[in-house]
């Protein structure tokens, strides 16, 4: 995301922080993942079985063990979510990390 400089300032550190908690948000609101469910050994081969790709908050509004109050506001949440705008936010965000001063290890 955001490469392999070395960020320490506490200025980088704060940016690098607001750019995390964006990151999360996009993520966990519209990247669907497909969720290991089994495997099965057949013979030397291994199946596995995934269940269908959701995102980590369609996985939290369909489980029966999170209160109807913390659903609500995660769909008030996801409701004020532009996808759009999240992203801009994030490349904007990448965007304002100013490089690092120190140079990058030479690895042999």
């Amino acid at each position: 995301m955001v490469g392999y400089d070395r960020y320490e300032t506490p200025k980088q550190v704060r940016q690098l922080n607001a750019l995390y908690d964006l990151c999360s948000v996009y993520t966990n609101h519209f990247l669907p993942v497909n969720k290991l469910m089994a495997k099965r050994r057949d013979g030397s081969r291994l199946k596995r079985i995934f269940d269908d790709p959701k995102t980590p908050y369609q996985r939290v509004l369909d489980s029966p063990d999170v209160s109807p109050k913390v659903k609500a506001k995660l769909r008030a949440t996801h409701a004020a979510l532009d996808v759009v705008k999240l992203k801009q936010q994030i490349d904007a965000a990448i965007d304002a990390i100013p490089p690092s001063k120190v140079p990058p290890l030479k690895l042999r």
